[in-house]
């Protein structure tokens, strides 16, 4: 579990390792919000509980458009690991299936590699598609892709603690909060299916 980095503005930034969090304490660059009374660590002159939530006591400027190149590790957890024209999740993909980068716009029919052009597609789906646009073969989008705004970007492969939700919530939102809690619903679907065929096929061995 790391911890919630707020700005001074209290806008959340991003989640720390607790060891660099108690650095900035230490180092009198954050104060402690929230702290984990649970878990403790020890310098040679003092006890501390472990930081939950930071607030930085100087602001830095985090742009509102997070305008970076498109990753697959982003682009996957925007459209939350599911292919965007069958709708399956990468946790029933067989085989030799796997989740794809897709431009709807085949590039080499001028398609860029922009937010708004690339797509979450299974392999078959993918194949399928090949250099058409979906609808020249019969395929539909689930949605209209588009790019993530910061926190969307930053926090869609994050997992928060209800304290540090709280937080969250409090600069962006329920909606955002919302949004988050559907991914971490949908990291732990996926994390708990895969145990399952784990199981499955310890069964079978043995």
């Amino acid at each position: 579990m790391g911890c919630l980095a707020l700005n001074a503005s209290f806008e959340p930034l991003t989640i720390l390792p607790v060891e660099r969090a108690l650095r900035l304490v230490i180092e009198r660059k954050a104060e402690v919000l929230e702290e984990d009374d649970a878990r403790f660590y020890r310098s040679e002159r003092e006890r501390m509980a472990a930081p939950l939530v930071i607030r930085l006591k100087k602001f830095i400027h985090v742009p509102r458009r997070f305008r970076r190149q498109v990753t697959n590790t982003f682009l996957f957890a925007r459209d939350a690991y599911r292919c965007q024209y069958c709708g399956r999740h990468k946790s029933i993909l067989r085989g030799r299936e796997f989740l794809t980068r897709d431009h709807v716009t085949p590039v080499s029919r001028g398609g860029e590699n922009a937010w708004d052009n690339v797509v979450t597609a299974c392999s078959v789906c993918n194949n399928r598609k090949a250099s058409h646009l979906p609808a020249e073969i019969g395929m539909h989008l689930m949605k209209t892709p588009h790019e993530p705004n910061y926190v969307e970007l930053v926090w869609a492969v994050r997992r928060v603690t209800e304290v540090q939700a709280k937080y969250i919530a409090m600069f962006y939102g329920e909606e955002i909060l919302d949004a988050l809690r559907r991914h971490a619903h949908e990291a732990e679907r996926k994390e708990h299916h895969h145990h399952d065929d784990e199981r499955h096929a310890l069964t079978l061995i043995s």
